[in-house]
């Protein structure tokens, strides 16, 4: 019951071993248990801990079937750890590199998958500036930048609309930094039109941090283009912290196409998100809990409307940030 069940849809011949850890098919369920207008997608119960890896899992598959020995990843720490535990099952050598701020169970998690891995000082930009010159010699395995961990994340839409019987919600929320789930959701829901599987698409709710939220101020600004917005503070949705997201003009796109909308959260809102979940028996970490205060919000503005079936993504683990769950 992984997201292979899908393979027809996604870009790997048929004769290619896959790299899988059972990843995909997280359950679905009521927010709160007397109401069935909120569903949340548990993908933090993914075996990593984040729904990076659907991502990885069809990235290293098509790493391996070329022939890769070694890659190297930047990432806040979610993707570091789903890149670096697919490698080990692939074979590949991987070395990731993480802001020194990334919390110490990613860290820890990274390390223990064997992944060789480099700190580095300043924001996540920075991460981003240091790996690009080992990437030169290197073949960079980028959940941001190769179009193959969109192909995994996509299958997020497939999942949605099968464990709703062939409905599709009217919303979906998810957080959002450089956008690898908010762009899987647009292809997946996209390409299920396309096939007539689904008449219409969700709108897609994107959230961000206030502290950085480049892709928010372009949408309410009705820009052309995203521009870099430089982060205003540090947050513990350290998972969403994009200066300048790589695939700007696909994130307005799938705003048009959705008709999407965006809103932003500070860092009371987050805490009281992770609150919210955990006394609902959910942990999270703070990242994921954005789309609680998100949700209220879109609600506020009228975008959310009573009786209207909303799913939001619960990207990653708790057990992963503690030190800042608990803080």
């Amino acid at each position: 019951m992984s997201l292979w069940r899908y393979r027809e849809a996604l870009p790997v011949p048929r004769d290619t071993d896959i790299v899988t850890l059972g990843e995909g098919m997280t359950p679905l369920i009521p927010l709160d248990a007397n109401s069935a207008e909120h569903l949340v997608k548990l993908d933090y119960l993914c075996p990593t801990g984040s729904y990076k890896d659907r991502g990885a899992s069809v990235l290293l598959t098509h790493l391996k079937a070329l022939g890769v020995k070694a890659v190297v990843e930047d990432s806040s720490g979610n993707a570091g750890a789903a890149i670096a535990a697919y490698s080990a099952r692939a074979g590949i050598r991987c070395t990731i590199y993480c802001p020194a701020s990334t919390s110490k169970g990613k860290l820890r998690q990274i390390s223990a998958y064997g992944a060789q891995l480099k700190l580095v000082e300043g924001n996540r930009m920075a991460t981003t500036e240091a790996v690009k010159q080992a990437a030169e010699n290197t073949c960079y395995a980028s959940h941001n930048w190769h179009p193959f961990f969109l192909e995994g994340t996509k299958t997020l839409a497939f999942e949605i609309v099968e464990q709703l019987g062939g409905h599709v919600p009217t919303h979906v929320i998810c957080p959002v930094g450089f956008g690898s789930i908010y762009l899987g959701l647009f292809l997946g829901f996209r390409e299920l039109q396309a096939h007539g599987v689904i008449e219409k698409v969700p709108r897609l709710l994107g959230v961000q941090s206030d502290a950085c939220c480049p892709i928010y101020h372009a949408y309410l600004g009705k820009a052309s283009s995203i521009s870099r917005m430089a982060q205003t503070g540090t947050t513990l949705a350290e998972g969403i912290t994009a200066e300048l997201p790589i695939r700007g003009q696909m994130i307005l796109d799938a705003i048009r196409f959705t008709n999407g909308t965006f809103t932003t959260v500070d860092e009371t809102d987050i805490k009281t998100g992770l609150k919210t979940l955990a006394a609902k028996g959910i942990y999270v970490e703070p990242t994921s809990a954005v789309v609680v205060k998100g949700y209220d919000k879109f609600t506020s503005a009228g975008i959310i409307r009573e009786g209207a079936l909303t799913v939001s993504i619960l990207t990653g683990t708790g057990l992963k940030a503690t030190n800042t769950v608990g803080s």
